[in-house]
């Protein structure tokens, strides 16, 4: 991956977004979760940042990887925080570029939320708001990768509209194979190849813990 000479700094929200409570299945208690683009100077988070993606994430990435990311695209860069103890306990890192001269691409690179909050729809919240940037940039299409065997994420994001374009075998470095899936936004991203009939059951993908929050988007650096 080689350097950019020009790194677009854009200035984040440093306050929550938006703000939810829900019972986590621990905590009989109402848990406030506030929602916020990632402050790239706020070095703290971007630490809990890696370190949740690290235990949820098939792939090892170096520092270089998250900066790549969130000095260009920070917009696109959401956490999710515990409102009561201020831990950042979801993270979704996305990226918005050119694809062959025709279209926007927006990219899901990262996304994981900690194990005590899944289940509660805090990925889908993140991967809403991350999409709706997009959109306000100008996206016409969002691209994403997830493991064949999660079949948790191939369920929620064909319910949020993508669809599978292709299958990619022994995409990743413990040699399983990915999807891809897109979502298209206007008419310049339907104007491509057919896609991938959706799965009827996706156990059929694989069999994998059913909760709704083990989403793993993974990354390649040969998506650079």
């Amino acid at each position: 991956m080689g350097q950019r000479n020009h790194l677009h700094h854009i200035k984040s929200a440093s306050q929550p977004l938006i703000q939810e409570s829900f019972p986590l299945n621990e905590h009989p208690a109402m848990v406030q979760i506030s929602y916020s683009q990632l402050d790239i100077h706020n070095e703290s988070d971007i630490k809990a940042l890696q370190t949740l993606i690290s235990v949820d994430l098939s792939e090892p990435y170096s520092i270089y990887v998250y900066k790549f990311f969130l000095n260009q695209w920070p917009n696109l860069c959401y956490i999710a925080r515990d409102a009561e103890t201020s831990q950042v306990i979801g993270t979704i890192v996305s990226k918005l570029e050119p694809h062959k001269g025709t279209r926007s691409r927006g990219y899901i690179g990262m996304l994981a939320v900690k194990t005590a909050y899944r289940g509660q729809g805090i990925a889908k919240k993140l991967v809403r708001l991350s999409i709706e940037e997009m959109i306000k940039s100008g996206a016409d299409e969002v691209m994403l990768e997830t493991e064949v065997v999660n079949a948790a994420a191939i369920r929620l994001y064909e319910n949020m509209g993508f669809l599978r374009s292709k299958r990619l075998f022994r995409y990743y470095m413990n040699q399983h194979d990915a999807f891809r899936l897109i979502l298209p936004l206007t008419e310049r991203s339907v104007v491509r190849s057919t896609f991938l009939e959706p799965l009827k059951d996706p156990a059929d993908a694989g069999k994998l813990k059913d909760d709704m929050d083990l989403l793993t988007a993974n990354l390649s650096t040969s998506s650079f």
